[in-house]
């Protein structure tokens, strides 16, 4: 965040009577401190940000000093200079302009009337009023993250990027981003924290990281005692003031002791999880504060995935709730299932994969693991999330014990057939199959669906299947290629086209 004022909020305070000479493309240079000098070489006793006053009673006399007067001035980050007039020199000198506009360093005119001592007074009551406001700015930033503390890691970094206007990471004990706020890490930032970690080793690692030019990285342990639960970093324009360390040192402790909750509490947070997933399956209530309570498990689109384990025994199914709590512990996310006897149904968010999935589970022990079936949606909608149970039970009753979550679209051309209760599956199937193709042509404004109807209709004859379209074959051929690209299948396995033709016919 900024530290200093621009250079052009100075000249634009009237009482003062400055007048731009030269530099205009270095307005926004930032003011830290003004002060007056007069000697020859004063760069020597600069450390950049000043605004530099004086007379132009050192002034060299010769034109090659004096811009080397002004390079020098600007070779350590001096914000301007402000020539008073009226004493040594009538006007600021025109070899002094030449070399301001080439530098860009903003050069004024300061008229006999007004004093440096006005100025500096300006500046340095502007600077007091920034650092207030900051102060202002973190006490309201506070409370507010003490609040979003409740709703746990995502809502706390949320509040301190809006405070801080930067980007949060946080960053594992495994060295993964766990959370970022808002959207994707670059690679080189990430890569360049981890190094960071890295170089200092395990422990209570803090400090900055110096990068490129306009971009600075603050690291912060996030630890409380001696357990340490990964690091919180914070991508920002400029260096943090001491004002915006304060609010990032109370995010990390606010951190520290969301990942330091007892277990009492997490136990507790995971039952009313379950009864609020229970109430709306049920639907004993519609309340929309129900809904809210289950509004951390979708992802940024408001989208849910369910992860369905069919066990062999209720002992399994329990086993298999705390391996899958304590994965989601460690990724610092609530869980949210709903055990039902030998069958336990998890939400997750709608961003995660068939692989994160499966590691879930990776801590039960391989003979448990073996007899487990699981079953994996698509995306639904947080309201749909029944329906996106609905799906990965199906899949889970198909799925073979000890492999690895089927998701339901997955089944294109192996046992569509084989459940019971065809008319009712074979919607749900359909709604499966379909649904990325569906999704495309609302994307892409295209006709999939209706190409791929034609063309199974058609027996594969590109022929027939084109006219009935009305495009020419080579159009359809394109359109076939797209359409086992987006399903992932080869329409040249007859059980495929026979599969797919039965949830056409579903959906229609």
């Amino acid at each position: 965040m900024s530290t200093g004022i621009p250079v052009r909020w100075v000249l634009t305070q009237p009482e003062l009577g400055l007048v731009l000479k030269g530099g205009g493309s270095g307005l926004g240079r930032e003011i830290t401190l003004a002060l007056t000098s007069e000697l020859t070489e004063p760069q020597q006793w600069l450390s950049g940000g000043e605004l530099v006053l004086t007379t132009g009673m050192g002034l060299p006399l010769s034109r090659p000093d004096r811009l080397r007067y002004l390079e020098d001035l600007d070779s350590v980050g001096v914000a301007g200079v402000g020539f008073g007039v009226g004493l040594s020199h009538d006007h600021v000198p025109d070899d002094l302009v030449e070399a301001a506009d080439r530098l860009g360093l903003p050069l004024f005119e300061v008229p006999l009337p007004t004093p440096f001592g006005a100025i500096a007074k300006k500046v340095m009551q502007r600077l007091g009023e920034q650092e207030y406001e900051k102060v202002m700015r973190a006490s309201r930033a506070q409370p507010r993250m003490t609040r979003a503390a409740i709703a746990g890691v995502p809502a706390v970094i949320k509040e301190l990027s809006a405070a801080l206007s930067a980007t949060v990471i946080v960053v594992g004990v495994d060295g993964v981003v766990a959370e970022a706020h808002p959207g994707r890490v670059p690679a080189d930032i990430t890569e360049k924290i981890a190094e960071f970690i890295g170089t200092r080793g395990e422990g209570t690692t803090s400090g900055v990281i110096h990068t490129a030019p306009g971009t600075f990285i603050a690291v912060q342990a996030i630890a409380a005692g001696p357990a340490a639960h990964g690091h919180l970093a914070v991508v920002t324009a400029s260096p943090l003031s001491p004002v915006d360390q304060v609010l990032l040192g109370h995010a990390s402790s606010l951190l520290a002791l969301d990942f330091e909750k007892p277990a009492r509490l997490r136990i507790a947070q995971n039952r009313l999880n379950t009864q609020a997933i229970g109430m709306l399956l049920e639907e004993a209530t519609a309340l929309d504060t129900v809904w809210q309570h289950l509004a951390p498990a979708a992802d940024r689109s408001g989208r849910v995935r369910a992860l369905v384990l069919r066990c062999d025994s209720t002992e399994t199914a329990a086993q298999v709730v705390e391996a899958v709590d304590e994965q989601l512990r460690n990724l610092s996310r609530q869980l949210f299932a709903h055990l039902a006897g030998e069958r336990v149904a998890v939400l997750l968010s709608g961003a995660d994969t068939e692989e994160s999935a499966e590691l879930l589970l990776r801590s039960l022990p391989a003979s448990v693991r073996a007899g487990v079936r699981a079953g994996f949606s698509a995306p639904h909608p947080l309201r749909r999330f029944a329906s996106a149970i609905e799906h990965a039970e199906l899949a889970a009753s198909a799925a073979l014990p000890g492999a690895s979550p089927l998701e339901l679209s997955a089944l294109a051309g192996h046992s569509l057939l084989s459940f019971p209760e065809a008319q009712r599956i074979l919607s749900a199937v359909s709604d499966a199959m379909l649904a990325p193709l569906v999704d495309y042509d609302e994307r892409h404004g295209t006709n999939l669906v209706d190409s791929l109807r034609a063309y199974l209709e058609a027996h594969g004859q590109w022929e027939a299947a084109a006219n009935a379209l009305g495009v020419h074959r080579h159009t359809l051929r394109s359109r076939i290629v797209k359409i086992e690209s987006v399903l992932g299948c080869q329409l040249d396995t007859a059980r495929v086209r026979a599969e797919l033709l039965l949830a056409i016919i579903a959906r229609r």
